[in-house]
């Protein structure tokens, strides 16, 4: 068991320091970001929890000092999340805000050389079911000032407060000479339910009609010159006409054919890695695999470094499979990908822009070639989908009903998923912190309804690190996965007749 430990911070004049932010009044929360507040469980609580593992260590007074002139420039980062007796849910500044409630310092047990790793797991595996406390900002920092040599830093963070690529725009911002948010940002739509609304209206409604009527009178002044062109030259005008109708056919039809793949989705694949979680986790992770090697294999391949990298995180869950007594031959399973929907350069707005993607992992192809070759296939299928946008509207209605109708709603999706994948780019050198290196950043995003698997990608440093954070009732022992993922990468190598990658 961990000890926890709260120290006061040395700073006491809290008003100067929240002067920094550059808004502090009572806003609606969106109707996105709603939905993610009301889907925590007791099974699967809707935090996104990271590590960074740093070298030299760190002190707790010298992280408090960085979070106060940083972090605390995020107005969320000082706002509750309060219900109003309307049904919505408001973000209000705390008044009563101290670091104290948020930095928490902490010490592992005791360890023989080699087993820190398990302790930390151990503490990120039981503070990913911990819930925050909902009468503060939903945010806390915790620091093992003692940690193989160095320092770890675990952070937990809600996600009604922003999505995976909001929060690492965020973290980065706290690094030495990271980029701070503007003072004044430019209010956009998409934080409160009026905005969304207002957005949704001008990009479903309004816009649409206005471009009809444009196109209405367009036609009615382009009939004459049409019929005129159609009798001297009725080939090339009829072919000119039938693209423009095709072009536009195809769209509605590509619209109408993702809809209906979404609505029609089958429930996943019956596997021991479905179930009834108990909300009891497990964590783990391994060493990074050099990202140039990964890239020379994708180029030598022919595809990019995302297939390569899903096709060996379908390997290894399908070794596991395999050697936990599952018949995996032609099995596959659906993991939901989230894909970014607004510009990188408006991440420190916060909020959540995302929309999911349903991915059919190939666990049960034996061969790691065929494996890759098939994911490549599929992943260039979802190309173009609309279904990203389709989840996201789907959580924008679900955040404006009543609780119960989004819990009915989302359950659908827990049916027809086995596993939350992510796959985040991150700085390609090494970052420092308080003058120490971040050695390895490794984080999860939360599991919704009855999901009991995440799996995580992230490329940082000139490394490609994997995690893996999992329910205990299903799937006990995560390490017997992430052992695979550097096996399951090295085969796919020899498979290829690329020794030297």
């Amino acid at each position: 068991m961990a000890r926890v430990k709260r120290v006061a911070h040395p700073v006491a004049d809290w008003e100067q320091a929240l002067a920094m932010v550059p808004e502090q009044r009572v806003v609606p929360m969106g109707a996105v970001d709603t939905a993610w507040l009301r889907m925590d469980s007791a099974v699967n609580r809707m935090v996104i929890v990271g590590v960074w593992v740093l070298k030299p260590g760190i002190h707790r007074d010298a992280l408090c000092a960085r979070v106060q002139d940083t972090l605390l420039r995020y107005p969320r980062f000082i706002q509750c999340a309060q219900h109003g007796p309307d049904g919505g849910v408001r973000w209000e500044p705390d008044s009563n805000f101290a670091l104290d409630h948020h930095i928490v310092s902490e010490s592992l047990p005791r360890a023989r050389a080699g087993q820190q790793q398990a302790l930390l797991q151990d503490r990120v595996a039981a503070l990913a079911v911990q819930p925050l406390d909902a009468r503060r900002p939903l945010w806390q920092f915790h620091l093992v000032e003692r940690y193989a040599g160095g320092s770890a830093l675990i952070v937990r963070i809600h996600h009604c407060i922003a999505d995976g690529v909001a929060l690492v725009a965020v973290m980065q911002s706290l690094v030495d000479g990271g980029v701070l948010p503007p003072r004044s940002p430019r209010r956009s739509h998409g934080h409160g339910l009026l905005d969304r609304a207002e957005a949704l209206l001008d990009t479903w409604v309004f816009a649409p009609a206005g471009r009809a009527s444009t196109l209405a009178w367009g036609a009615a002044s382009l009939g004459a010159k049409t019929s005129w062109a159609f009798a001297h030259a009725p080939r090339r005008t009829l072919e000119h006409g039938l693209r423009n109708v095709w072009a536009s056919t195809k769209w509605v039809l590509h619209g109408v054919s993702d809809a209906a793949a979404m609505a029609l989705m089958p429930d996943d694949s019956h596997t021991r890695l479905k179930g009834t979680p108990s909300g009891v986790k497990r964590v783990a992770w391994c060493q990074p695999l050099p990202l140039a090697r990964v890239k020379a294999l994708s180029k030598h391949m022919d595809c990019s470094v995302n297939d390569v990298l899903l096709g060996c995180v379908a390997g290894a869950i399908g070794h596991y499979l395999h050697d936990s007594g599952d018949d995996i031959h032609g099995l596959e399973i659906r993991a939901m990908v989230p894909v970014n929907l607004r510009p990188i350069e408006q991440a420190y707005q916060l909020g959540n822009q995302f929309g999911l993607a349903p991915l059919l992992l190939p666990i049960g192809i034996r061969s790691p070639v065929a494996r890759v070759r098939e994911v490549h296939r599929r992943m260039a299928d979802l190309k173009g989908s609309l279904q990203p946008l389709m989840a996201f509207g789907l959580l924008a209605v679900a955040g404006a009903l009543t609780q119960p109708v989004q819990d009915a709603l989302l359950a659908l999706f827990s049916r027809k998923t086995t596993a939350v994948m992510t796959n985040v780019i991150g700085p390609k050198e090494k970052m420092r912190f308080l003058g120490a290196t971040v050695e390895q950043s490794l984080f999860w995003v939360p599991q919704s309804g009855s999901v009991g698997l995440g799996v995580s990608i992230l490329s940082y440093g000139g490394g490609v690190q994997f995690g893996v954070i999992a329910d205990a009732a299903l799937c006990p022992d995560p390490q017997a996965i992430i052992d695979q993922f550097a096996p399951e990468f090295e085969r796919l190598v020899r498979a290829v007749g690329k020794p030297e990658l």
